[in-house]
């Protein structure tokens, strides 16, 4: 099967933006997925994330999950944490 009946283009043809290639529950809750795969790639538990910002646990994994949003102020705290500009959770 040919890599591009997935969405994969040669190097140079005009693709799809990031934004497009993703499924609509994604783009619902960018922020929490951004949250999400930046802990993991730090090697940090939630519990280890919640320490180190003083956000609860159990609101961490909400945040992920799109159950509560992610706010300026924790975006603030959870970016200096994670080394990460906080915008990427807003």
């Amino acid at each position: 099967m040919e890599l591009n009946t997935f969405g994969y283009v040669e190097k140079g043809e005009a693709g799809i933006s990031w934004r497009e290639a993703f499924p609509d529950e994604f783009l619902e809750n960018e922020g929490g997925i951004c949250l999400k795969v930046t802990r993991e790639r730090k090697g940090l538990s939630q519990t280890a994330l919640s320490r180190m910002t003083g956000i609860p646990q159990p609101h961490i994994s909400e945040m992920e999950g799109g159950k509560r949003p992610i706010g300026k102020k924790n975006a603030s705290l959870l970016g200096e944490a994670l080394g990460v500009n906080y915008r990427v959770f807003l």
